[in-house]
C-alpha cells in the first residue's frame, strides 16, 4: 500500500537459467523465495544487477488500463465521471530492455507513459478507503498505442475495440521494479525519446487516483493478486520508429527503457 517510509523495490529477474524474484538494493539483488504477494523471505543469495535480466516484475492474470485521466491528456474533451477501463492481454508484457516491435502494417504507434498500480491480493466490492490494502506497490509502464487502429476512419483502419492498437505483442512494457511504500504523490512521470523529454507530470494530478481506481475496478471485476493496472498517460505523445529508445522513468521506481524496431 501507499504510505510514507522506506521504499523495497522488488524485481524479478532471470540469471543462471532460472528466473526468481528479488530485492534491489543499489546495483544488486537480493533473492527471495515464497510468494512474492504472501509469505516470502531472502535466502542469503546475492545476485550483481550487471549479470541479471531484468524481466517485467510480475506475471499478472489480468491487464487493465485507464484511458483520459490527466486533464493534460485529454485538452477539449470532457473529462470522464468515473475511470474509463479497458484491458491488454498478458501477452503485450515487455521485459525492461525488450524490444517494442512495430506490425508490419501499423502506420502511427505513440508511446504512453504510465504509473502502474499492481495489486496484492484478491479484491472484490472494495471501498475506496480500503483498497491501499490491495494495493501490492507501484510499477512503471509504457501503453504503446497505434492511433490508426485506435482512431482511424471507421471501415477504414478504425477497430471496434482496442484489441491490437494497445494490445499487440509487445504494447505493455512493464518495470523496471514494483516499488512498495512508495509516496505516489511526491513522485513525477517522465518519459523521454531517443533522451528528449516528451511528458513529464507529477502523479498526484491523476484524475481518479490508485484507490478509486482499484474500488471502481473491484465493483465489477475481481482483482487478483499480480494484477495490474495502468492509471493513464499525461500530456502530449508522439509517434515512434525504428530506432528509438524510449523510457519511462518514475521517481522511486526506476526507469524503463525499451528500444524500437520494425517487425
Amino acid at each position: 500500500m501507499a504510505q510514507t517510509g522506506p521504499v523495497t523495490k522488488y524485481v524479478r529477474y532471470e540469471h543462471g537459467g532460472a528466473v526468481s524474484y528479488g530485492v534491489l538494493e543499489g546495483e544488486n539483488i537480493k533473492e527471495i523465495q515464497g510468494d512474492l504477494f504472501g509469505d516470502r523471505a531472502l535466502t542469503g543469495k546475492t545476485v550483481p544487477l550487471s549479470e541479471a535480466r531484468l524481466k517485467y516484475p510480475c506475471e499478472p492474470q489480468k491487464i487493465l488500463a485507464v484511458g483520459l485521466n490527466y486533464r493534460s491528456h485529454i485538452g477539449n474533451r470532457t473529462a470522464p465521471t468515473r475511470p474509463e477501463i479497458f484491458y491488454k492481454p498478458p501477452t503485450s508484457l515487455l521485459d525492461p530492455g525488450g524490444n517494442i516491435v512495430l506490425p508490419p502494417d501499423s502506420k502511427d504507434v505513440h508511446y504512453e507513459g504510465e504509473f502502474v498500480i499492481v495489486i496484492s491480493r484478491i479484491a472484490r466490492k472494495v471501498s475506496v478507503a480500503d483498497a491501499p490494502n490491495y494495493i501490492f506497490g507501484f510499477t512503471c509502464g509504457n501503453d504503446v498505442s497505434d492511433r490508426n487502429w485506435q482512431h482511424g476512419s471507421k471501415g477504414d483502419t478504425k477497430d471496434t475495440q482496442w484489441w491490437r492498437a494497445k494490445g499487440s505483442d509487445t504494447f505493455g512494457p512493464l518495470g523496471p521494479a514494483i516499488a512498495v511504500g512508495l509516496d505516489y504523490n511526491k513522485s513525477r512521470l517522465t518519459s523521454r525519446l531517443n533522451g528528449e523529454v516528451k511528458q513529464s507530470q507529477v502523479v498526484s494530478d491523476l484524475i481518479f487516483g490508485p484507490n478509486e481506481i482499484v474500488s471502481y475496478v473491484s465493483q465489477y471485476v475481481t482483482l487478483t493478486p499480480g494484477d495490474v493496472i495502468y492509471t493513464g498517460t499525461p500530456g502530449n505523445t508522439s509517434a515512434m520508429k525504428p530506432g528509438d529508445v524510449v523510457e519511462v522513468e518514475i521517481d522511486g521506481i526506476g526507469t524503463l527503457s525499451n528500444p524500437v524496431v520494425a517487425g
